[in-house]
C-alpha cells in the first residue's frame, strides 16, 4: 500500500515537472509567414532598403556584397562594384526617392541619384572618427551618417562636405538605433552602457544598464519608447513617460539559451524578435506573450537584422546569405 503511494506521487511529480518544463517554451505559431529567398552569396546579410513606393530594392553585406531586386524581394540578382578593394564589409543602405546611399568600412560612400543605375564612390576625410557605420537618406542630396565609434555627421550637399552633429565621440559601440524623429541610440562594445542623442544636444547622454545583464541592443518603439534586449533572452520596455525608467524583464522563452539578436515592429501591436540558431518568435499583443515561429527553425543561420518597410512587406537577414521575405498570414500569403 505504501508503496502504491509512493508511485503515486512519483506520479504526479513528473506529470507537473514535465507541465513546468513546457511552460519554459514559447507556443507554436501554427504557421510560417515567412519565405527562404535563395541568394547567390554566402554572405553575412546586414541592411536592405528600397526605393520609395517601388519593388526596386537593394541589400548589402560582407565580402563587399550587393543585391539587386526588381519584384519586391521575390528574386535577387548579384551586382558587381570595381571599387579597387578587397573585403569590403558594405554595413547600410537607405534611399528616398531614386537617392541612394551606401557606407562600409574601411571607409566606404557610394551615392546614386538614378535608383543605383550607377553609383558613385565619394572620397571621405582620412580624420574621420572611426569606420562608416549607417546611413539615412534624408533629402533631396541630404543624408545622416554614423560611424562606428558613435559619430553623427549630416551632409547636404551630397556628399561633399559633411557637419559633425555631436561634438566627440561616444567610443565603440556594438549597436545604433535611429527614430523617425532622428534621435539616436547607442550601446556600448561591452554592453555595460547605453547612450542616448537627441536633435539639437552637443553630446551624447550617457546611461547605466537597468540591471547586470549584457546589453545587446536597444531600439525605439512606434510611439517613441525604447526597447532592450540584455543578455539570456531578455526584453525590457521603457516607461513612455519617464524613459529611465525600465518595465521587468520579459522572456519570451525561458528554456532556451540562444541570445536574442534584434526586434522590429510590424504594427504597434505585432512584435518580432529574432536570435541565433534560425529562432524567431512573434507577440500580437505589444509583448505580453509570445509564439515561436518553428517553420524557420531549420535554417541554420543567425538572424541578425529585421526590417519591415511597411506591414506587407519585411524581411529578415542574417549569416550565411540568410535571406527571409515576409508572405503574410495563410489568408494573405501570395
Amino acid at each position: 500500500m505504501q508503496f502504491a503511494k509512493f508511485l503515486k506521487k512519483i506520479a504526479i511529480l513528473t506529470v507537473v515537472a514535465l507541465l513546468c518544463a513546457s511552460c519554459d517554451y514559447a507556443a507554436d505559431l501554427g504557421y510560417n509567414p515567412w519565405e527562404v529567398v535563395p541568394v547567390a552569396t554566402d554572405a553575412k546579410l546586414l541592411d536592405i532598403d528600397f526605393v520609395d513606393g517601388s519593388d526596386h530594392g537593394w541589400v548589402v553585406g560582407s565580402d563587399g556584397t550587393l543585391l539587386e531586386s526588381q519584384d519586391g524581394g521575390k528574386t535577387w540578382e548579384t551586382k558587381q562594384l570595381d571599387l579597387g578593394e578587397e573585403n569590403l564589409l558594405l554595413t547600410s543602405v537607405s534611399f528616398k526617392g531614386s537617392e541612394g546611399w551606401i557606407v562600409g568600412e574601411p571607409s566606404v560612400l557610394l551615392h546614386t541619384t538614378d535608383e543605383g543605375q550607377s553609383w558613385t564612390r565619394i572620397a571621405l576625410s582620412s580624420k574621420l572618427p572611426g569606420a562608416p557605420n549607417t546611413i539615412v537618406a534624408v533629402g533631396p542630396n541630404s543624408a545622416e551618417m554614423t560611424t562606428n565609434v558613435g559619430a553623427i555627421y549630416k551632409t547636404e550637399d551630397g556628399g561633399q562636405n559633411w557637419k559633425a552633429l555631436v561634438e566627440e565621440a561616444v567610443g565603440v559601440i556594438r549597436s545604433l538605433s535611429r527614430s523617425e524623429g532622428g534621435e539616436y541610440v547607442t550601446v556600448s562594445a561591452k554592453g555595460n552602457f547605453y547612450s542616448t542623442w537627441e536633435r539639437e544636444d552637443k553630446a551624447w547622454t550617457p546611461h547605466n544598464r537597468y540591471s547586470s545583464k549584457r546589453l545587446e541592443k536597444i531600439g525605439f518603439a512606434p510611439d517613441d519608447r525604447l526597447w532592450m534586449l540584455a543578455r539570456g533572452g531578455e526584453i525590457r520596455f521603457s516607461d513612455p513617460e519617464d524613459p529611465e525608467n525600465w518595465s521587468d524583464p520579459i522572456k519570451p522563452e525561458f528554456a532556451t539559451s540562444w541570445g536574442l539578436l534584434d526586434l522590429a515592429y510590424r504594427t504597434p501591436e505585432e512584435i518580432w524578435v529574432s536570435g541565433g540558431s534560425g529562432n524567431l518568435l512573434c507577440s500580437f499583443d505589444g509583448g505580453e506573450t509570445w509564439k515561436k515561429d518553428r517553420g524557420v527553425e531549420d535554417v541554420p543561420a543567425n538572424f541578425y537584422r529585421i526590417e519591415f518597410m511597411n506591414p506587407d512587406r519585411g524581411f529578415i537577414l542574417g549569416q550565411q546569405g540568410a535571406l527571409l521575405r515576409y508572405a503574410g498570414t495563410p489568408s494573405e500569403a501570395v
